[in-house]
């Protein structure tokens, strides 16, 4: 499950920085390794402290941790919905992505500059909302226009989707981002393929000095208060910081860098774990002393399409999943003590897959 999510922002933001963080993941945390698949692309492992627990039981030949992607899309400046700049190519990547993460500038610093002369945070947001704004509401009339000669040639499919690109229509044009519209089951069916630039969930990034790391500062207290009603999650981030950590040679050197500066773990993997969560993932594992593997599927997946994740064969021929909860596998330390105690489920068609279930498929082609 190839999933991405960009770093977009505006020029001088540290999204580059923060990307190349990223790359040298690997010596923050074991077992993190980071691979470019083109120039600005990387596949980065989710830190995910499971995988390695459930490793030290079964002692297996390899171990796979889940991954997602990370671009790092060109730097937006006003104008781009019209062009202006790498506009078309910054909004073609974007749309390409299935979560955005937007780094914001909340330091001062003098020898940096910012592209429109001053620090402030809701004004920088607000430019990168309203460029993606712009371009969805080109989008929406256009798509509103083919929609209504559908549905007076009678097809209520088109009918359907129209009163929805309304809505989002009406949301634009008050200049509020198209995820702010809530939708039931029909209505999210009726414009499934609409793709949005502004309906994809967002994670904000403050990017901060190593004073504000901790607690945040005026800046980050501003964007938290303008954003508040968004369906998004603030995070506040060194960059900085991250690229001095990932400079250092080993991992004492960084733990003791961290602990330094009060913070627990790098931000690079919280951003990650932010990531995941913003796509609304959860992983299962499957457990042998080939491999320990994390799979990736999505909040509500059923056992027979989690299967179909590992191949489709399995999904087509499900029979039944054994299944382990996370917990009760650490507690009983092996399989066999886990059937021993009558802790494993054998589940049907139904079952909907638990975030660290560890499991078994039975299938037949």
């Amino acid at each position: 499950m190839a999933l991405q999510c960009g770093i977009v922002g505006l020029p001088n933001v540290g999204k580059s920085t923060l990307f190349n963080c990223l790359s040298n993941a690997k010596a923050q945390a074991a077992n993190f390794p980071f691979c470019t698949i083109e120039p600005n692309v990387g596949v980065i492992t989710v830190p995910d402290a499971r995988i390695t627990q459930l490793a030290e039981l079964v002692h297996p030949e390899r171990v796979m941790p889940t991954t997602i992607e990370i671009v790092d899309i060109a730097g937006l400046v006003k104008g781009a919905s019209k062009g202006e700049g790498l506009g078309n190519q910054f909004l073609g990547n974007i749309r390409e992505t299935d979560a955005i993460i937007h780094v914001i500038r909340c330091f001062e610093d003098g020898n940096v500059v910012h592209v429109d002369g001053s620090v402030n945070p809701v004004r920088d947001k607000e430019v990168i909302d309203t460029e993606l704004q712009l371009k969805d509401l080109e989008s929406v009339e256009k798509l509103i226009q083919t929609a209504s000669r559908a549905a007076k040639a009678g097809d209520k499919k088109m009918g359907a989707r129209m009163e929805v690109l309304e809505k989002f229509q009406t949301c634009l044009l008050k200049g509020i981002s198209t995820r702010a519209v809530e939708l039931n089951e029909a209505e999210l069916e009726s414009v499934k393929e609409v793709q949005l630039l502004t309906r994809k969930p967002v994670l904000y990034v403050c990017n901060v000095d190593e004073a504000s790391v901790v607690n945040g500062n005026v800046h980050t207290a501003a964007l938290k208060a303008s954003v508040a009603n968004e369906k998004a999650e603030v995070l506040i981030l060194g960059v900085g910081i991250e690229a001095d950590i990932a400079e250092l040679e080993t991992f004492e050197d960084k733990k003791e860098f961290l602990t330094d500066l009060g913070l627990e773990e790098a931000g690079v993997n919280r951003l990650i774990q932010s990531a995941y969560k913003l796509l609304e993932l959860d992983t299962y594992f499957t457990a042998g002393v080939k491999e320990v593997r994390a799979w990736t599927i999505e909040k509500g997946t059923k056992a027979p399409a989690a299967a179909g994740v590992i191949h489709t064969d399995f999904e087509k021929g499900f029979i039944r999943a054994e299944v382990i909860h996370f917990q009760d596998y650490i507690t009983y330390k092996s399989e066999a003590a886990v059937k021993e105690a009558g802790k494993m489920g054998i589940e049907g068609k139904e079952y909907v897959v638990q975030d660290g279930d560890v499991m078994h498929f039975r299938f037949n082609v």
